[in-house]
């Protein structure tokens, strides 16, 4: 064996870098981007959902 022989090629490598970027983002998005989309609409339906205020009524007492 010979340890200055490099183990792999540059371009396997390379790829496996790409493919590493790309899976970590692929990652990020799926955690994230539901979350947002979430928080987004739920703080839109909370705004138009709002109950009318309730008024109580007193009775005369005979």
């Amino acid at each position: 064996m010979n340890s200055n022989t490099p183990s792999a090629n540059a371009n396997d490598t390379d790829s496996h870098r790409l493919a590493d970027i790309v899976g970590t983002i692929i990652a990020v998005l799926t955690l994230t981007l539901p979350l947002f989309v979430i928080a987004h609409y739920s703080n839109s339906n909370v705004q138009n959902n709002q109950q009318p205020p309730l008024y109580s009524l007193q009775t005369s007492g005979n």
